[in-house]
């Protein structure tokens, strides 16, 4: 899939919590091709203490208004200025990069079509999230309803106040929850939710912290019930040059910005 880099235009920015902005991004044509799953790298301007690009996940699309959403976790030097940024202030951004979620015939838009998934038709998929993690699940939700499947969510934070977009996601599909400290949801991870044990999945596709996505890898294989996993180590080019985003697979060690982000988890060595 062709690169850009275009210097995108902040439609707006939304406060979600206290250290959590939605990004809406614009352009004076219309925005490359894009799929769920997939990432951008961002320029960050005016941070003396930020040299590199930072990678974030692609949110949304919004086709009918050109915007494409980012959700930024506004943690260090670097993200906080994103979220520091004005409506007309401009982006520069690298995108799209990597490979995304597969569709509900099996189809991705890279390499991943030899990772396993399966390639029949899917009709329940069940997508978790934890953390700024559930930005990529939002648009594949979407994705999947489009395509005529039946999209979950099952999203989990430490308290009630992290869980982000909750009504964007109920406008997709059923939502769940679990929370730390019980405040919203089912008290506990994803993995002890009900909801595992009483539903069937064709697909799970998952992204967020590294034990949350090993957890739910070890329940979709102890289930039986394929598994995708978006990966986030750390990345500096996002193009495949710096090797600082490796990840020791069953095929050696593969390179998450452009053999990734998501891969079927029977190519993780987890």
């Amino acid at each position: 899939m062709k690169k850009y880099c275009l210097d995108l235009t902040v439609v707006s920015v939304e406060p979600l919590s206290e250290k959590h902005v939605l990004l809406r991004l614009t352009h004076d044509t219309p925005l490359p091709e894009m799929q769920p799953g997939q990432f951008v790298e961002v320029r960050v301007d005016h941070s003396p203490t930020t040299f590199l690009r930072r990678p974030i996940s692609i949110h949304f699309v919004d086709r009918a208004r050109n915007e494409l959403w980012l959700l930024v976790a506004a943690i260090g030097d670097g993200t906080r200025q994103l979220a520091r940024l004005q409506p007309n202030d401009k982006l520069n951004c690298l995108l799209p990069l990597g490979n995304g979620f597969s569709g509900s015939k099996g189809d991705t838009t890279g390499s991943n079509a030899t990772t396993g998934t399966p390639t029949g038709t899917i009709r329940n998929v069940l997508l978790v999230g934890g953390g700024v993690g559930v930005a990529p699940l939002l648009w594949q939700g979407q994705r999947l309803k489009d395509e005529g499947a039946h999209p979950s969510f099952l999203l989990g934070a430490k308290t009630k106040t992290e869980l982000l977009e909750v009504g964007r996601f109920e406008d997709v599909g059923p939502t769940y929850f679990t929370t730390e400290d019980g405040s919203a949801g089912e008290r506990g991870f994803v993995t002890n939710h009900s909801l595992l044990q009483r539903e069937h999945f064709d697909l799970i596709q998952t992204c967020g912290p590294k034990p949350m996505m090993q957890a739910v890898a070890r329940y979709a294989r102890e289930s039986g019930t394929p598994c995708e996993a978006s990966l986030e180590n750390m990345m500096a080019c996002g193009l495949g040059a710096c090797l600082c985003c490796v990840e020791k697979t069953t095929e050696g060690n593969l390179r998450v910005c452009q053999d990734g982000p998501v891969f079927n988890i029977q190519k993780l060595l987890w």
